[in-house]
C-alpha cells in the first residue's frame, strides 16, 4: 500500500502563495489547496496550474476555494494572506493590518487542521509567526516563520556578484528578526568552505550587509507596486521539502526561543535542524561581541512590535 500523498493549504492566492503552489506542483511533492477570500482568484490559478501538471510529469491535485473546509486535515498551512509593502513603506508598516488577516485565517485554518505544520510568510514575519502560534495553540516546535532562508539566499547572491562565483557555492546565515535590523553573519558566511572575510575587505563586506538589509526594499522600490515573491516562494518550498521529506536540514528560521542565545518566549530567526517533528533543535553557535550585540538589537525591534499588537 502506497503512502498518502501530504496535504499542503496556502493561505493567501497572491504572488507569493500562487508561486509556491507552482514550485509544489511542479515537483510533484504534495496535493495543493489554495486558499483565498477573493471569488474566482484561487479557482482560476489552481486550474491553470492543475493544467500545467501533466506537461510537469505531475499527479498532484491542485484545488482553488473560498472556503476554510477545503483546508481541512493538512498537512502543512502555508500563511501568505495579507497586504504587501508598497514603495516606503517598511515592513512594520504592515503591522496592524496584518495582524488582523492573520488573527482570522490561521484562527480558521487551525481548528481544521489540528496536525499540521504552519509556516508564516505574511510581514512582520516573526511578529506574525508569534501571533500565528498563540491563535492556533500548536506545539512551538510545528510554527514557524519564513525569514531566515530568504535573506540568507540575498545574502549568497550578493556575495556571488561580488566574487563572480556561482551563488551555489556561498553558504550564507542571517539571523535575527526579518526587518531592517536583520544581522547577516559574515563570519558563519562561506565559499566553498573558505570565509567570506579572508576573501572581501571590511567596506565590501559591510556594503553587502547593508544590501541585504534593504533587499526587499530594493525590489519594492523597482516593481513599484507590489513586492518579491519569486525568491519567497523558493525559500518557502525548501522549508516545505524539509519537513515533507524529512531532511534534516539546517535552514535560518524564525523559531520559538526557550533559553537559547539567551532569550525566552519570543520568535526571532536562528539556524534551526527542520524536519518531519518541525523545528527538531535550535542550534546555538558561540556569538562574538558585536554579533550579540547586533541579534539583541534585532530582538528589541521585534519585541517592540509584539507590544503594539498586545501578544
Amino acid at each position: 500500500m502506497t503512502a498518502m500523498r501530504k496535504k499542503v493549504s496556502i493561505l493567501g492566492a497572491g504572488n507569493v502563495g500562487a508561486s509556491i503552489a507552482q514550485l509544489i506542483a511542479r515537483d510533484g511533492i504534495a496535493d495543493i489547496v489554495l486558499y483565498d477570500i477573493a471569488e474566482g482568484l484561487p479557482q482560476g490559478k489552481a486550474l491553470d496550474l492543475a493544467e500545467a501538471c501533466p506537461l510537469w510529469n505531475s499527479s498532484v491535485s491542485v484545488k482553488g476555494t473560498n472556503s476554510y473546509d477545503d483546508i481541512a486535515h493538512s498537512d502543512i498551512l502555508v500563511v501568505t494572506a495579507g497586504f504587501p509593502r508598497k514603495p516606503g513603506m517598511s515592513r512594520d508598516d504592515l503591522l496592524q493590518a496584518n495582524a488582523d488577516v492573520v488573527r482570522h485565517v490561521v484562527g480558521e485554518a487551525s481548528k481544521k487542521s489540528r496536525h499540521a505544520f504552519i509556516i508564516v510568510v505574511t510581514n512582520p514575519m516573526d511578529v506574525m509567526a508569534q501571533l500565528a502560534w498563540k491563535i492556533s495553540g500548536f506545539d512551538h516546535q510545528k510554527v514557524l516563520g519564513m525569514g531566515g532562508v530568504l535573506d540568507s539566499t540575498r545574502f549568497r547572491t550578493f556575495v556571488s556578484l561580488e566574487l563572480g562565483v556561482s551563488a551555489v557555492d556561498v553558504e550564507a546565515l542571517v539571523m535575527g528578526g526579518h526587518g531592517d535590523q536583520m544581522v547577516p553573519m559574515p563570519r558563519f558566511t562561506t565559499v566553498k568552505g573558505v570565509p567570506i572575510t579572508k576573501m572581501l575587505s571590511p567596506a565590501k563586506i559591510t556594503s553587502i550587509i547593508e544590501r541585504t538589509r534593504t533587499g526587499g526594499a530594493e525590489i519594492v522600490s523597482l516593481l513599484k507596486a507590489g513586492s518579491a515573491y519569486y525568491a519567497p516562494a523558493a525559500a518557502t518550498y525548501q522549508m516545505i521539502r524539509a519537513i515533507v521529506f524529512d531532511e534534516r536540514r539546517i535552514l535560518p528560521c524564525a523559531a520559538y526561543l526557550t533559553g537559547q542565545y539567551g532569550v525566552r518566549h519570543i520568535y526571532v530567526g536562528v539556524p534551526v535542524v527542520l524536519g518531519k517533528d518541525g523545528i527538531e533543535q535550535v542550534i546555538e553557535l558561540e556569538l562574538n561581541e558585536q554579533e550579540k550585540k547586533d541579534f539583541d538589537k534585532s530582538l528589541s525591534a521585534v519585541t517592540a512590535l509584539l507590544e503594539k499588537i498586545a501578544i
